[in-house]
């Protein structure tokens, strides 16, 4: 089976089809942006883009994803500069105890990649389904906002 993962072509030999996305990318390939939050696809710490679409990777069999455009958060920004929204969570320190952050940063990625002017109501409905136990829920729309910013200077989204 051949994965693309962040631009680059990977080969699986021995793993099950229904094993989990998830397993795939920490286990096999260390990418340790996903997290493993529910198993059940419900939180949102497991997020991955597939096709530049948010996907829940602790429910999705690597069969369905062969031959598809997998991006992590480790694949989201270039070695010289951070995607905005990485950007932005540092400057508004979105981040307490860092668990959502991937779910919350992989999808607004892919948000503001089909709307870069994305208002604060379609932001909020985005990331309803991402849980942060912390409460960091300010910080974190902070952090959209000055990703906003931005990349209405020119930052790449």
């Amino acid at each position: 089976m051949q994965l693309n993962i962040n631009g680059r072509w990977v080969e699986l030999s021995n793993i099950s089809p229904s094993t989990p996305l998830l397993y795939v990318l920490r286990n096999d390939l260390k990418l340790n942006g996903p997290k493993y939050g529910c198993g059940l696809g419900e939180c949102g710490a497991c997020s991955v883009l597939i096709d530049g679409k948010v996907v829940r990777s602790c429910s999705t069999p690597i069969s369905t994803v062969e031959n598809r455009k997998i991006t992590t958060l480790e694949g989201i920004s270039d070695a010289d500069t951070l995607h905005p929204v990485q950007q932005g969570f540092i400057d508004e320190q979105a981040a307490q105890c860092g668990y959502c952050t991937n779910g919350m940063i992989m999808t607004l990625v892919a948000l503001f990649k089909r709307n870069p002017n994305a208002s604060e109501e379609e932001i909020k409905k985005e990331l309803a389904f991402n849980l942060c136990r912390c409460g960091t829920h300010v910080e974190i729309l902070k952090a959209a906002k000055k990703a906003k910013i931005i990349i209405a200077q020119g930052g790449k989204a």
